[in-house]
């Protein structure tokens, strides 16, 4: 039976959230990475989502690849991934969405006719299977963080030093509270993914602005605000909480990421285990928990390499998360859905069109470990002849240099890996799309429709067992 719109509007009430019936609920659900933000290790390709764009445009033309990424969009998230998720037990997705849909760079400020034509599918879709969305502006213009995933096709967070960026995220805001502030399947608001201000001087006074003109608009959709410096830390807000908001945290436990070593067992010379991720928990929720508001894990989740034995470790950080997760109330949203193969619920078939086309130049980048989430050859080092020799000459000529946010490593990887690299990857990806007529184009979109992909079995049954009793007894 489709679900009919809740009457009320999702929102706080203390620690807890009551859904649009007012009753109360703790969320489980997933984020739809790598989908309206896409991500390079999410969909195969190389660099920032708008350079590997330009790089099509040139190889295939403007509209054959405005086509084929239309496609791609519509494939990966309908009704069939709705009815999956909600048949899971799943009550909430949280949608990252990069600015490049609402306006252009071109033009900005203008809102483009466009810009709500795949949230309003998904959002619609979703609640037809009883789920509620988050809206989260995962890239914003001007990048407010120094990766990939803020469309950064630099190292520089710009968002912070230039006031048109930040006046331009508001009036996005703005649009974004306008059009879905009678919309009582959106559960909220998140203004920004993952904010990275290292003067931390800007971030507070821009999350204020951005509250103050979306409640100006929509005074009743619960706003979900990330902390600074990857959403783990807090500092910059007030004492005493803001009407009908979340403090979301994200929760990535080091030993699960892409230079993780054993769990439980050293990373980076650092004993981690399920104790040193319950005490990072309490660090990154302290602010909710002493404020009296919902604890909200917006991502986590661990990054699955292939090997057996790290994939059961893996398996063990995630079992402990969702443990602790459920011990303490909290709501969560996993990261995350869709991908080719690395991290997601649901992966694209090795057997699609898209994976044999596409599997060995992925290979390629795993090698040169070009992306910085989707590689874990030698703890991201890549081509290690090369990248040892800049990270040892770094660290003697500049041994006291630590840069914001990660450190010296990521900071010589992101340069020599994720950006160096990015740009002739980046048209060799593009170049495999040369020559391909519109059938075969179409067919490597299709290959994210949910029919074309892969239910990780083991993964599913820990998320679902990650749920409350009843949902997961219904799902």
């Amino acid at each position: 039976m489709p679900h009919t719109p809740p009457p009320r509007f999702v929102r706080t009430d203390g620690t807890r959230f009551l859904d649009g019936h007012g009753l109360p609920i703790r969320f489980t659900g997933v984020c739809v990475g790598g989908w309206l933000n896409m991500e390079n290790f999410v969909s195969g390709y190389a660099a920032n989502e708008s350079m590997m764009r330009a790089s099509v445009r040139n190889a295939i033309g403007a509209d054959r690849a405005d086509r084929f990424f239309e496609r791609l969009l519509t494939a990966f998230y309908g009704e069939s991934d709705a009815r999956f998720l909600g048949e899971l037990g799943m009550t909430i997705i949280r949608i990252p969405v990069n600015y490049r849909h609402f306006e252009s760079d071109a033009r900005p400020f203008e809102i483009l006719p466009t810009a709500f034509d795949h949230l309003d599918r998904a959002i619609e879709a979703s609640g037809r299977h009883g789920i509620y969305s988050i809206i989260d502006l995962h890239a914003l213009p001007g990048s407010q963080n120094h990766h990939w995933h803020s469309d950064n096709e630099t190292h520089v967070a710009q968002l912070w030093q230039h006031p048109h960026f930040q006046d331009r995220v508001e009036n996005i805001w703005k649009a974004i509270a306008e059009h879905y502030k009678n919309n009582t399947w959106v559960a909220g608001y998140n203004l920004m993914n993952e904010p990275a201000d290292e003067s931390r001087a800007a971030v507070g006074p821009l999350y204020r602005r951005l509250f103050e003109a979306v409640r100006a608009i929509d005074p009743d959709h619960t706003i979900f605000l990330d902390g600074n410096t990857y959403s783990t830390e807090f500092d910059m807000f007030d004492a005493e909480p803001w009407e009908n908001t979340v403090y979301s945290l994200h929760d990535y436990v080091a030993a699960g990421l892409g230079r993780g070593g054993d769990y439980p067992g050293y990373t980076d010379g650092v004993w981690i285990d399920k104790d040193y991720a319950y005490q990072k928990f309490l660090q990154r929720s302290e602010y909710a928990r002493k404020t009296g508001t919902p604890i909200m894990v917006g991502e986590f989740a661990p990054i699955y390499t292939g090997d057996e034995r790290k994939d059961a470790m893996r398996r063990q950080i995630l079992a402990d998360q969702l443990e602790i997760y459920r011990d303490n109330d909290v709501s969560w949203t996993s990261w995350m859905y869709k991908d080719v193969g690395r991290q997601g619920l649901v992966r694209v078939s090795p057997d699609s069109p898209y994976r044999r086309r596409f599997d060995p130049f992925i290979a390629k980048k795993n090698r040169l470990a070009a992306d910085q989430w989707g590689s874990d050859r030698l703890g991201g080092e890549g081509v290690r002849e090369v990248s040892q020799a800049v990270q040892d000459l770094v660290a003697r000529e500049f041994p006291n240099f630590n840069p914001y946010p990660w450190g010296r490593f990521d900071w010589v990887a992101t340069l020599l890996n994720n950006l160096l690299f990015a740009q002739p990857l980046a048209q060799e990806y593009a170049d495999l799309l040369k020559g391909l007529g519109d059938d075969e184009l179409d067919a490597l979109a299709d290959s994210f429709s949910f029919e074309q992909c892969e239910v990780a079995e083991t993964l599913r049954d820990q998320l679902v067992s990650g749920q409350d009793a009843e949902q997961a007894r219904t799902a």
